[in-house]
């Protein structure tokens, strides 16, 4: 992935002849409009019309900035469109509002195309929109129709705004991105990719990306094995290499609780 400043042209996007070109590969259209030239994985994920992905992704990899285009390509493109960040805090969601909001300036919109232009929110002239929440379950209720749920640092996500969210795609029949860095076995971003791994059918089809450090150019080796030396080999397979690992304060492991667990014991009726 690489991003480069766009030589702006003399005419609006709408009314170029690749228009169409640009309306049916957001690659394309990423490579040319916004300036950014995405990976191989990012590729297939802007390309991606599954309506269920999970992205289990090193740190720095480029998953907010992949969102942040697709989220834009859709906005503009795609209606009616309704693309909604959530994340652990209001700071995560923000960051990829921000992203979302760098690439909006590369592309020439006239000044009159927006309808609403806040910080976290972005209403156009075709009635699309894209917001930023913070994650909380009880502020974020009363969202329908969403098209585009992008939910960041998912690992931290708390269960329960998992399941407050869920129903936003109900009618829409909108697609749900997963993107995290691993956070312990536990959580649904654990058990969603934990199923899959094993191949256990669940509701609906994953689609899922395994994107180490290896598979991101702009990472080092030298940079790798620093950080290896400075916080230990757990923290770094965690954050560079997709484990989803115990906490170092567990006296017990998952695998070992989960393996004395046995369901056919008969229940005691008192």
């Amino acid at each position: 992935m690489t991003i480069r400043k766009r030589k702006k042209s003399s005419s609006p996007l709408w009314s170029r002849d690749d228009d169409l070109l640009y309306a049916l590969d957001p690659v394309i259209w990423a490579r040319e409009v916004l300036g950014f030239h995405p990976d191989g994985w990012q590729q297939d994920l802007l390309r991606s019309r599954q309506n269920k992905i999970i992205l289990n992704c090193s740190r720095q990899s480029g998953k907010s900035t992949t969102t942040a285009a697709l989220g834009l390509h859709e906005c503009i493109y795609r209606r009616p469109t309704v693309g909604l960040c959530v994340a652990p805090g209001i700071r995560q969601s923000g960051e990829l509002m921000q992203k979302f909001d760098e690439f909006r300036s590369a592309v020439e919109l006239p000044s009159d195309y927006l309808d609403e232009d806040t910080k976290l929110s972005v209403k156009f002239k075709n009635k699309n929109r894209f917001m930023a929440l913070p994650g909380s379950e009880k502020t974020i209720r009363g969202i329908s129709a969403v098209t585009l749920l992008l939910e960041d640092e998912a690992s931290r996500v708390l269960d329960v705004l998992y399941k407050s969210v869920r129903p936003m795609l109900a009618v829409s029949q909108g697609r749900h991105i997963l993107m995290s860095t691993p956070f312990g076995k536990r959580g649904h971003f654990w058990e969603i990719w934990d199923r899959r791994r094993r191949g256990v059918s669940s509701n609906g089809k994953w689609q899922w990306f395994l994107v180490s450090a290896d598979d991101c150019p702009r990472i080092t080796k030298e940079f790798l094995e620093d950080e290896k030396e400075e916080h230990g080999e757990q923290w770094y397979l965690q954050e560079y290499f997709n484990a989803f690992v115990d906490e170092e304060t567990q006296i017990f492991t998952r695998n070992s609780i989960m393996q004395a667990m046995d369901n056919d014991i008969a229940v005691i009726e008192i």
